[in-house]
């Protein structure tokens, strides 16, 4: 438990001011010869020139003189790192020394967050004699580790003696009081609270309230060693005296004392955490990132690309087959009819969106993960999904025909001839539900920058992006014209159906072995069983109105039970023995050793994945740069749920699969490619990290 520094601390401060002042025109502190390296120089110094009678303690203090761009640890380094370690062995007069860690800054290495110091920091020293008076022979063995984009280990053997004596300068002194102002001070001597603290699996959630309004504060957090909490999402209410902050857990968390340390500015506090059991709520009156109009526009722009690429991507195979059933079902309706049909599916797709954006900011307000097509987690959803592909596909082939009752068709014979709208709009809604699996480009951008706003921010960015996806349905229905240049009906659209129906039972193929491996293979082989049978029961004629329809819902109820009571196989393997499985972790452990890592978060419902897979990553160039024995390959399985996956991509900025980075000596941070992958770009990025 690190210690909380109150009275005692700013008596020092102030006394070695003092003594700063009263020892104007002494000679020089006493400090130890420097030992440097081309990135460090350390030494020892002490606001004293000698030990005065009687004294107990010496102010003294490590001096660290890193080069631009080189940084070292506090005491809790976060995820990674090690802090500044000294022993005093071979020392004389000298019961003991203690850091007085000054408050850290927060920086990135290897992607995660971490806690230090760069340029010049000084860790002042508080130095208790054996015998007090008597001279002092200071041995340190200092033990730093230093990262910029690599890491380097650093020793010292630094040595300094006091005789006996008077004298204080006053440089040194001035720079020692001043490190020692900033060593967090208690709760009382800040002017701040703890309200509520919690912690679970998924993030430590606190509250804190201040006498004086914050301005930009920053947390760190002490949960022990091992565990690993991500940036703070930090709201300020009441004028700024209450702050409310969510830290990500990024590493597993061992339940024993925990601290935090809150800086804000010149103050800085550290208190204990003690948990409770329900987290705190975040003000009501929040303050939170507001973008520009220029910014949420520029964005948009980005989302209604990303949407209108959607349609070209592999996954929208099946949305190709709905588009043009929609087009052939066109044929000899009226302009009128063909705008109305083309706008009712382009507010399907508008209204999956909206409804898409709605349960996204109910499941952030409950403080759920969400994500771009994580609907494909979850085999019940699976399970509907092929059944109803199954039906359409049966249909199409010609085993049965799916009619409306004779009482509708009357009606709508009436109207125009033609079915009604709700086929439309059920079409356009269906055909956005199936481009979801994919990661267009410029949509991680966009979804990157919605789920991380504010509502306005998702509402506008969803809209955007259901805009571009309905984009060619509003292109046919503002030339309704185009449909009357297609040819006659006749045999042609036979095979055409025929072809469709092919499309849908390939996409049902590829839905059934990713609810194979989301739910186990024995709930896809009891919804196999159950979909076969429903298509049987279509199909056979001679079974009367009624009991077709009471078979048909119990195989459907059959369809959707079947994942919550088969239990699922656990465990994915791997594709090939060469990949490790995904472990945040050992990826600054590889790059420690001088390792290039290669990050692959896929998963079975992910079409953009398979295909960068099957197009790039299994081929050469690639593959066999992945052979090299210096690079790691790590796959990440997001086919079910894993909040580690998860919480990893919300770190990035990510909320989407496809994902891929490159880590190395050379790049630390990461190197983030695009979501659709290229030999060039892959081959580049391992080189650069390299």
């Amino acid at each position: 438990m690190p210690r909380q520094f109150t009275l005692p601390v700013l008596a020092m401060c102030i006394a070695v001011a003092m003594a700063g002042i009263l020892g104007g025109g002494r000679a020089l502190a006493a400090s130890s010869a420097p030992a440097a390296s081309d990135m460090v120089s350390a030494r020892l110094l002490t606001a004293e020139n000698g030990v005065a009678p009687g004294a107990s303690t010496v102010s003294a203090a490590l001096e660290i003189s890193l080069t631009q761009g080189w940084k070292t640890y506090w005491r809790t380094p976060g995820e990674v790192g090690l802090p500044p370690r000294i022993e005093w062995s071979g020392s004389r007069n000298v019961a003991g020394a203690e850091i007085l860690w000054p408050a850290p800054d927060r920086f990135t290495a290897f992607g995660i967050e971490n806690f230090g110091y760069s340029g010049e920091t000084v860790l002042p020293l508080r130095v208790n004699l054996e015998n007090p008076g008597e001279p002092v022979a200071l041995r340190a063995q200092v033990s730093l580790l230093i990262c910029a984009e690599i890491c380097v280990p650093q020793d010292f053997d630094l040595a300094l003696d006091l005789p006996a004596g008077t004298g204080i300068d006053p440089e040194a002194a001035a720079s020692i009081a001043r490190h020692v102002a900033r060593v967090p001070l208690s709760t009382e001597e800040a002017g701040l609270s703890l309200e509520r603290a919690h912690l679970d699996d998924e993030a430590l959630t606190l509250a804190l309230r201040a006498q004086a309004a914050f301005t930009a504060p920053d947390i760190f957090p002490e949960l022990g060693e091992g565990a690993a909490l991500g940036a703070p999402d930090i709201r300020l209410g009441e004028d700024g005296r209450f702050l409310w902050a969510r830290l990500p857990v990024l590493a597993p968390v061992t339940p024993g004392a925990a601290s935090i340390t809150v800086t804000d500015g010149a103050r800085a506090v550290t208190l204990d955490l003690p948990l409770s059991e329900t987290p705190p709520a975040p003000p009501f009156d929040v303050q939170e990132r507001h973008a520009g109009a220029g910014e949420l526009v520029a964005v948009a722009l980005v989302a209604l690309l990303g949407g209108l690429i959607l349609n070209v991507m592999p996954c929208v195979l099946p949305v190709l087959s709905i588009k043009l059933s929609s087009a052939l079902t066109a044929q000899g309706q009226s302009p009128v009819r063909v705008r109305g049909g083309f706008l009712m599916a382009a507010l399907g797709v508008m209204l999956f969106m909206w409804g898409l954006a709605a349960a996204t900011l109910a499941a952030r307000a409950f403080g759920l993960s969400v994500g771009w097509g994580l609907q494909f987690q979850n085999p019940v959803f699976l399970a509907a999904m092929f059944m109803i592909l199954v039906v359409f596909a049966a249909n199409l082939l010609g085993l049965y025909e799916i009619n409306l009752p004779a009482s509708w068709q009357t009606r709508l014979a009436r109207a125009d001839g033609a079915p009604g709208y709700g086929g439309d709009l059920a079409t356009g809604a269906f055909a956005a539900v199936l481009a979801t699996p994919c990661s267009a480009p410029f949509l991680g951008t966009a979804l990157a920058f919605a789920l991380s706003g504010r509502v306005v921010d998702v509402l506008v960015i969803f809209t955007a992006l259901g805009l571009g996806l309905a984009l060619p349905y509003l292109l046919v229905a503002a030339v309704p014209g185009a449909m009357l240049r297609l040819p006659r009906p006749g045999r042609w659209m036979l095979w055409v159906k025929l072809g469709l129906g092919v499309l849908l039972a390939v996409t049902a193929g590829w839905l059934i072995w990713v609810l194979s491996g989301v739910g186990g293979g024995a709930v896809a082989v009891a919804v196999l069983a159950a979909s076969a049978v429903l298509v049987g029961v279509l199909a056979l004629r001679r079974i009367p109105g009624g009991i077709r329809a009471l078979a048909c819902g119990i195989l459907v109820v059959v369809a959707m039970v079947a994942p919550a009571v088969l239990r699922p196989e656990q465990g994915v393997a791997q594709a090939a023995a060469r990949w490790q499985a995904f472990d945040r972790a050992a990826i600054a452990r590889h790059i420690a050793a001088g390792q290039v890592v290669f990050v692959d978060i896929t998963a079975d419902w992910c079409l953009t994945c398979k295909a960068n897979k099957a197009l790039v990553i299994g081929r050469a160039p690639v593959s066999r740069a992945l052979e090299a024995a210096h690079i790691v390959p790590m796959r990440g399985d997001w086919t079910r749920p894993d909040p580690a996956i998860g919480r990893y991509l919300e770190s990035l900025g990510r909320y989407g699969i496809p994902f891929n980075a490159v880590y190395g000596p050379s790049a630390p941070e990461g190197i983030l490619l695009p979501e659709l992958l290229s030999a060039e770009a892959v081959v580049e990025a391992l080189e650069r990290a390299r």
